[in-house]
């Protein structure tokens, strides 16, 4: 008897998941608002025109290749530099690792929001990097909740590994790439997987750096169109539901094609050894 309920409530859980998302794709392919009950059922009342103004008012294709860009070099710079920090933090030792450790804790209480005016006049004005990819990339290059996985994980494995492959000859370089990296993927697929969406989605940042159409990523291009076109738009509501779902429609098909290996991954990530 209780597997019929637990599966009941799974399912009710589910749908009631799932449904923002599907009101969310509904009310952007209506042509004309309703924002009654009825309106999260599929009528006549179904277009692609929202859509189709998004297209004809923001360059896509540039935009997501914008996105690419910032995006991929933050994910590189997170995983270069959490695994080169977070395997110093769990194998070498040398003066003052505790307080590095403590200090990188500290900054993850801080909000990004606070920084953003010094950060702005030390990439803008001090290094000259407006309206360049790097200057967008450099503020969020070192990730210090992907440094802290990366710690924990390389704390976890054997010493005995790397007391062998010193005794081997090895540098700590090798024994990085050749010990270390190959027993921790859960790690930079969960370090990768948490750190997509933050850049993906980042819309203030990347419009401070540049103002220039063709180097601002898909997240600004749409917070454009939904602040300053959607409001005049025929149907503002289907505008700016259809913006969201093309910001989402990315993401959702990288989850989906990485369910199985983030789910794995999970799983993976609890075992100790």
């Amino acid at each position: 008897m209780r597997h019929p309920v637990r599966l009941i409530a799974l399912i009710v859980g589910a749908l009631a998941f799932l449904f923002p998302f599907y009101y969310m794709l509904i009310g952007s392919l209506q042509a004309e608002p309703d924002t009654t009950p009825k309106g999260a059922l599929p009528t006549g009342n179904l277009t692609l025109g929202n859509y189709a103004d998004i297209d004809s008012r923001v360059d896509l294709g540039t935009a997501l290749l914008n996105s690419g860009i910032f995006t991929g070099g933050v994910l590189l710079c997170t995983v270069v530099f959490g695994v080169l920090a977070g395997y110093a933090l769990a194998r070498l030792h040398f003066r003052g690792r505790t307080l590095v450790f403590n200090l990188m804790l500290l900054v993850q209480v801080v909000p990004f929001q606070l920084l953003t005016i010094p950060l702005y006049v030390l990439i803008v004005r001090t290094y000259g990097l407006g309206d360049t990819y790097l200057g967008m990339i450099l503020p969020y290059a070192i990730n210090s909740a992907a440094v802290f996985i990366f710690r924990q994980y390389f704390m976890q494995l054997p010493k005995e590994l790397f007391e062998a492959a010193a005794i081997d000859g090895a540098s700590e370089l090798t024994i990085l790439w050749r010990v270390a990296l190959p027993l921790v993927r859960p790690a930079l697929l969960t370090a990768v997987l948490l750190t997509f969406i933050g850049p993906w989605n980042e819309f203030l940042w990347p419009f401070l750096i540049t103002k220039r159409a063709d180097m601002q990523p898909l997240a600004v291009a749409l917070a454009n169109y939904m602040t300053n076109v959607a409001a005049r738009a025929a149907n503002p509501y289907g505008a700016l539901l259809a913006g969201a779902c093309v910001l989402a429609a990315p993401v959702v098909v990288l989850f989906i094609a990485f369910q199985k290996r983030f789910t794995a991954t999970d799983i993976g990530s609890s075992v100790k050894g």
